[in-house]
Order: structure tokens, then sequence, then C-alpha cells
């Protein structure tokens, strides 16, 4: 009966949920950031508009494109920016398949095909995005980009210029924060609109992962995708100060669970899902108990005499001790039967629009349901929400 009721509500319409800060995070991977795309529609269409977007890689560019544009357009220029990089390609066989309506059957051959997509980008790259260097890196000189990366990526500035407003992105209207890793201190950073003017570079750099795309060099030092090092920035945004009441929707590319494989192929792409989730969940878990310690110590530090608070140490537990309630919704896209290890580099028509609705069906799903945007008690402090393990109970 309830999944029932839940079917019938609409997500259209709902408004800003009930808090001061509403966080869209975005984790990295490649050509399947379409899903995000896709979350993102759902969001406009329940009219819920981001506060802050925090990217890495490709996250880091659906980011910029939604932070450089108006509400009304948001939606627009995002399927702009997919639909300009994944113009049909793959020979034959590749625009034979985009052609296609209805698709064919088999999970075999739309594996077969898929792989010549992906084919395609290796060796000849993304429009918009990336294109192969030619002579390749080890006939370059040493020191040179061209020596240090398969690809060059002086298209997507270009790209990225056009789909983004770099004036809107720095006037302040939406938080924007990117992570990237400095190549020389090996430390995580994030360009943060509240403290950097953000450029193209900036995006650029937090998707530049090696060895496929150069380093990026912003004011003298030289960058590298945050995803070397942490592929989902949510710890950017709880550790946040001062703390405010905030839901975050965290989209993830990359699942933390997934079946056991069946041959190398899927061997390729289980290590991948694993590397890039980033211990997604272990990271959360570990904020929501933080979280519920400084409710406790909030409860706590009323019942503690005036003359302990005004000590150094009171003051110090005063500033770790929160009222604050931090809500965590994921969205995580869970990959097909028919797709392998090199998703996140095919760049097919077919499967971009796949993946953006994906994102959006699991958007829907989600916000229709009122436990997802409902706030945590106060005493509660902290609590999440998954589609998938709502569904499960």
């Amino acid at each position: 009966m309830l999944r029932s009721i839940m079917l019938l509500r609409t997500h259209r319409g709902l408004g800003r949920p009930p808090y001061e800060n509403v966080a869209l995070v975005l984790q990295g991977g490649g050509a399947l950031g379409a899903y995000q795309g896709g979350v993102y529609q759902a969001m406009h269409e329940a009219e819920i508009e981001p506060t802050w977007v925090a990217g890495i890689s490709i996250g880091s560019i659906n980011a910029a494109i939604i932070a450089g544009n108006p509400p009304e357009d948001r939606g627009a220029a995002l399927r702009g920016f997919w639909e300009s990089i994944t113009a049909p390609h793959g020979g034959l066989i590749g625009g034979a398949w985009d052609a296609l309506d209805p698709p064919a059957h088999g999970t075999d051959m739309r594996r077969f095909v898929n792989s010549i997509h992906a084919a395609a980008a290796l060796f000849q790259g993304a429009p918009g995005f990336f294109s192969p260097r030619l002579p390749p890196p080890y006939m370059q000189p040493p020191g040179s980009n061209e020596a240090v990366s398969y690809y060059d990526t002086s298209k997507l500035r270009r790209t990225l210029m056009e789909f983004a407003d770099f004036d809107r992105i720095n006037s302040g209207e939406m938080r924007i924060s990117l992570g990237a890793v400095n190549i020389r201190s090996g430390n995580f950073v994030y360009f943060d609109n509240r403290t950097d003017v953000i450029r193209p570079e900036h995006v650029m750099a937090s998707g530049a992962l090696p060895p496929g795309f150069p380093a990026v060099e912003i004011d003298g030092e030289l960058y590298w995708d945050g995803g070397i090092v942490s592929n989902t920035p949510l710890q950017w945004v709880v550790q946040d100060r001062p703390m405010r009441d905030t839901i975050a929707f965290q989209v993830d590319l990359w699942s933390a669970q997934g079946m056991l494989p069946r041959d190398l192929t899927e061997v390729a792409m289980r290590q991948k899902e694993i590397q890039f989730s980033s211990r997604t969940r272990q990271n959360t878990d570990q904020f929501m108990q933080l979280q519920r310690l400084r409710i406790a110590l909030r409860k706590l530090l009323k019942q503690v005499p005036t003359e302990l608070l005004e000590s150094e140490e009171g003051r110090l537990l005063h500033i770790a001790a929160s009222e604050t309630v931090f809500k965590v919704v994921h969205l995580i896209y869970r990959s097909r039967q028919h797709e392998s290890d090199s998703k996140d580099y095919e760049f097919s028509r077919r499967s971009m629009r796949e993946h953006w609705e994906a994102g959006h069906l699991d958007a829907v799903r989600t916000l229709r349901d009122p436990a997802a945007l409902k706030r945590p008690h106060a005493d509660v402090g902290a609590e999440t929400y998954d589609l998938v393990r709502s569904d499960a109970r």
C-alpha cells in the first residue's frame, strides 16, 4: 500500500526542503557523468535548486555548468554539453548502432558495440573535450605537456566557455567547490569561489586524470584530477564552518557494492568501482557518528556549570558541539549488465542518454518519497537516505 501511494506522488513543485543549505555533491566518473545531469533535471522539476555545488573531475564540469547558468537555463546547458561531446562515432558499426530504434537486444551484442564506441574514444577522442596527441607522447621532448599525457584537452576550455558563464560563477550567487591534487606537494586542495576566482583552468585541473590528460597550471603550480586522492567531495561540505542545517544530494557514479566478477573484463570494472567509490559509505557513516557525538556533547554542555564553560577547555568543547542537522541523500549509478570497465570513456550518444535517464528516474523516485527530504530529529542530528536501501525494507 505504501509503495502504491509513493508511485502516485509527484516530485514536481516540491520546493526547497527545510534546510539552510542545499548541497549538490558530484563524484567523478567520466562518461558516466550524464547520470548527474538527469539527477539535476529532476531536482529542477521539483524546484529544488542547490545553494552549493561541489565536484571532482566530470563532477566539476557539471558543477561549473550548473553554477554558470541561471536556474531556467541550467538543464538545457547541461544537456547541450553532453550532446556536444557525444556526437555519434565509432565507424560503421557504432554509427549504425546509434541509428537503431529500438536498440537491438542482447547483452553480448550491446557489450560489443559499446567496446567499439570506447575504442573510438581511445583513438579519436571526444568532440569538444579531448583528442589524441600526434605524434604520441613517447615521441615528444621530455618535460613537455605533450610528453606526459596521451590527450590534448585544449578543446575543453572552449567548450566550458560556451556552456558556463564564469562571471556568474564568481558572482557568489551559488557556492562552487572543485577538488584537485597539487602534484608537487601531493596535497588535496579545493578551489572555492569564496576564496578563489574560478576560471576554466580550475575546472580542467579537477578533471586532469593522468596519464590520459595533462596537468593544468594554476598560479605557478600544476594540478591533477582530485579523484587520485578522493573521488567524492562530501567531506569538504561537511567540514564547512560555521555549520548550518544542510541537506546534501550526493551523486555517485561508482557503486561500492557490486557482484563478483566472472571474467577479466568484469574484474577490471569491479576494481574501478571499488577504487573510485572512495569508501563513500564508510566516510559518510564516520561523519554521521561524529555528528551524533556533537549533538550529545551539546546536550551535556547544557548541564555544565558556567565557570567551566568559560574555561579554555569549555570554549573548545563549545566549538566542537553542534545544534545543526545534516541529511545525506545518496543517488548512486549502478551499472547495467552490458557495461564493462570502459564505461567511463564510452562516449556514445545512446549510452549518454541512458545514463541521463537513469539519473532522472532515480532522482524522481527518491524525491517522491517524503522520507528523502524529511529533517532529522534534533536529538539525532544526522541521517542518510538511499533509494536502494529504502526499497529493500
